[in-house]
C-alpha cells in the first residue's frame, strides 16, 4: 500500500472552492474512505465519507457544500461555498476492511474505524 497523501489545500476567500485529492492505491479492501478535519483547539471530526457500497455521508456543517467521490483509486473532496469556519487541516483516511468492523457500526463516522491516515493538507478560508 502506498501512503495516503492529500493534496489540493490552500488559501481561498469565503465563497471560493477547492478540490482535495487523495490517491489510494492498495486500499481496495477498506470499507470506508473518509475526509476528516481538525481545527486548532478542536477534536478531529468526520467531514465526509464513502463506503464500498457507494453510500456517502456528510457532516451537517458541510452538507450541500461538499461532495466526496472516488474514481480510479483516488478519493476527492470537492468543497464549494467555503466559509471561514471550514479552516482546518484536512485528512484523508482509509478504514479497516468490513470484516474487521462491527456489523452494526458501518456508518464510516468513527475515528477508530480508520487505520490509515494521510499527513494532512491545510485549508484556510478568509473572509
Amino acid at each position: 500500500q502506498l501512503p495516503l497523501v492529500e493534496s489540493g489545500g490552500g488559501s481561498v476567500q469565503a465563497g471560493g472552492s477547492l478540490r482535495l485529492s487523495c490517491p489510494a492505491f492498495g486500499y481496495a479492501y477498506s470499507w470506508c474512505m473518509g475526509w476528516f478535519r481538525q481545527a486548532p483547539g478542536k477534536e478531529r471530526e468526520a467531514v465526509a465519507s464513502v463506503d464500498s457500497d457507494g453510500k456517502t455521508r456528510y457532516a451537517d456543517l458541510v452538507n450541500g457544500r461538499f461532495t466526496i467521490s472516488k474514481a480510479e483509486n483516488t478519493v476527492y473532496l470537492q468543497m464549494n461555498s467555503l466559509k471561514p469556519e471550514d479552516t482546518a487541516m484536512y485528512y484523508c483516511a482509509a478504514s479497516k476492511p468490513k470484516w474487521q468492523l462491527q456489523p452494526t457500526s458501518l456508518a464510516c463516522t468513527a475515528l477508530e474505524m480508520y487505520n490509515y491516515w494521510g499527513q494532512g493538507t491545510q485549508v484556510t478560508v478568509s473572509s
